[in-house]
């Protein structure tokens, strides 16, 4: 009895194990097919996508990521082309090889260009040149190859993001997956699954300054679907899935001109500038008309470790004898200088190996002739004068110790937001220098030392200068938009947070750098077709290969009636190779006065 007993408590308990075992299986069931299906795991899986993806090809027409526009609507991520899609899984489906001499006769290419996107194992793929550039068709094309109704064959219309003319691709960006992100960022949407950890988001540029408002709908797909087998079903073969949304995703409207980008880019070629940036700015509103960086880097594959996708035109850099403007204008608007007053210079200071580029010196210069001619003997004696703490106060009264880029304490969800993505501050000394090291004053006259300015914050100057001394935030976007063309954010351009230099020093300023281009080191450029003035600078530099210059000019055109800031940097050239930053200026100037 005892024995029975027992029997029937052991039968009971494994029942009950069995019981428990059965439920978590029938559990997890549950949580696999319905509980989770759309943020399985600590991954996030989409279980729901992930099998769809077993059973179908997918072609992706257009991201939904909100696009980037210059001024006038041109787009700088992509623009919609008609193209040949093709599906190899179909190829079971055709019924003879003439079909596919049908499409190559309407489209002008060769049959084999066609045959060669069925070979087996191939992704759904699109016409493309021997070059991978799409090959565009046009609107009477695609309705005759749609009209044939070829299974797996199809024209439609494809926005592939950043393929086409890579203008401005520093200022725009580029975006990655970058999980860890999303957890960071976008927790709120990860988690309650509006947003999966495969997403792409901006990874530098504008595209990561303004991820979160070009973070758009689904991405518009043209799917073939197949059985177990890989035969297309009938009935479901081709599926075109597309959010249809009046209001997303949303995109910006940038202050740059794609016509403006264009010359410049062709002239950072033409100059040979292989490092450094082009900064055009519009004197009128201080706006971002076209942003250069060199080298280029490809937006769709990039390598992250060889640093060509970041922008040098929002990168610190010694801006050598540039950097006189700030100390002429410490100068004059201090009163240390009287403008008959004469200074010495032999070509050498005395002490600190200290000299001036021009060999024997200048003899007895002034102030002016001392900016014109860029002399450093003059400028060394003239920090003396001013001290230290003037100059850093100037440089930061004129916009060069700070970014210049439009910015907020908040803008709807983001902190601290900057339009420019990873612009850096500009500085004069480093912490702990001493303001009595005479040697660290002379070098920082002449820009060099710890001096580090932008290009863009050089261009903004010219700016400053031409409206009476009170610099102002430069705007890269103007504005945000719905999908409809109606406005969800306009940006106002606003002052930067500095005190500014009074007009009077600001109006003689503009004289000095006018008279660089009449009679000092910008001769060069006074036979072009506007008058300009700006100030040229040679920062020595040590790398790896040995001494090199940064190669600097800055200014503006037409000097008279004033249109554009312009700044150039060829960064690491020979120490004595010709001045690439003046010739690249003075061919900028010449694009942009052509009609």
């Amino acid at each position: 009895m005892r024995l029975l007993h027992k029997t029937k408590q052991r039968t009971f308990l494994l029942l009950l194990l069995f019981t428990f075992i059965w439920s978590i299986l029938l559990f997890r069931l549950w949580w696999i097919q319905l509980g989770a299906v759309h943020h399985f795991s600590r991954h996030g899986i989409d279980l729901v996508k992930s099998a769809v993806k077993q059973r179908q090809q997918v072609i992706t027409l257009h991201s939904g990521r909100g696009d980037i526009l210059d001024r006038h609507g041109y787009s700088f991520t992509g623009q919609e082309r008609l193209a040949l899609i093709v599906f190899p899984l179909a190829q079971g489906s055709l019924q003879d090889r003439e079909q596919i001499k049908q499409v190559a006769t309407v489209i002008g290419r060769n049959e084999e260009e066609i045959e060669r996107l069925f070979l087996p194992g191939k992704e759904p793929n699109m016409l493309r040149d021997a070059e991978g550039e799409l090959i565009s068709l046009t609107k009477e094309q695609a309705e005759q190859i749609n009209q044939m109704q070829i299974p797996g064959i199809v024209a439609l219309a494809v926005t592939e993001r950043y393929r086409g003319d890579g203008l401005a691709q520093h200022a725009v960006g580029y975006v990655s997956q970058n999980p860890s992100y999303i957890k960071t960022v976008y927790e709120a949407e990860w988690q309650n699954g509006k947003m999966n950890l495969d997403r792409a988001v901006g990874a530098a540029g504008l595209e990561h300054s303004f991820d979160r408002f070009l973070q758009g709908v689904e991405p518009s797909t043209l799917s073939y679907v197949v059985d177990g087998q890989g035969h297309p079903l009938r009935g479901l073969e081709l599926r075109y899935q597309k959010q249809e949304n009046h209001f997303y995703p949303l995109s910006l409207v940038t202050t740059l001109d794609h016509k403006i980008q264009r010359e410049v880019e062709r002239v950072a070629d033409q100059a040979g500038i292989t490092e450094g940036s082009i900064v055009v700015l519009d004197v009128e509103t201080g706006d971002v008309l076209a942003m250069l960086s060199r080298p280029t880097f490809d937006q769709t594959h990039v390598d992250v470790q060889a640093a060509g996708w970041q922008n040098h035109a929002v990168k610190q850099l010694p801006p050598g004898s540039v950097f006189k403007t700030v100390v002429a204008a410490a100068a004059l608007a201090e009163g240390v200088v009287l403008p008959t007053e004469r200074f010495e210079c032999e070509g050498e200071y005395g002490r600190y190996g200290f000299s001036c580029w021009k060999h024997g010196g200048h003899g007895s210069i002034t102030l002016e002739e001392a900016f014109a001619d860029s002399c450093n003997i003059a400028f060394a004696q003239i920090a003396n004068r001013l001290g230290a703490e003037k100059i850093e106060q100037y440089a930061q009264r004129m916009g060069l110790t700070q970014p210049v880029g439009w910015s907020t304490p908040r803008l709807f969800k983001i902190e601290h937001f900057r339009q420019i993505d990873g612009e850096q501050p500009g500085r004069v000394f480093v912490k702990n220098t001493s303001s009595r090291d005479e040697g660290a004053l002379i070098q920082t006259a002449i820009g060099q030392r710890d001096v580090r300015i932008t290009p863009l914050a050089a261009a903004n100057l010219m700016v400053t200068l031409l409206h009476g001394g009170q610099p102002r935030q430069v705007r890269l976007v103007k504005e945000i938009t719905y999908q409809n063309g109606t406005s969800f954010h306009r940006f106002a351009s606003q002052p930067l947070s500095v005190e500014g230099i009074d007009k009077v020093t600001a109006h003689k300023l503009t004289r000095l750098l006018r008279a660089v281009v009449e009679e000092g080191t910008g001769t060069s450029l006074a036979a072009l077709p506007w008058p300009a003035a700006g100030k040229s600078g040679t920062a020595e530099t040590e790398t790896a290969q040995g001494m090199r210059n940064h190669q600097w000019f800055v200014g503006y055109a037409p000097a008279d009636q004033p249109r554009y800031a312009i700044a150039v940097v060829a960064e690491n050239q020979p120490v004595t190779a010709s001045h690439k930053g003046m010739k690249a200026f003075g061919l900028v100037v010449e694009a942009l006065a052509s009609p």
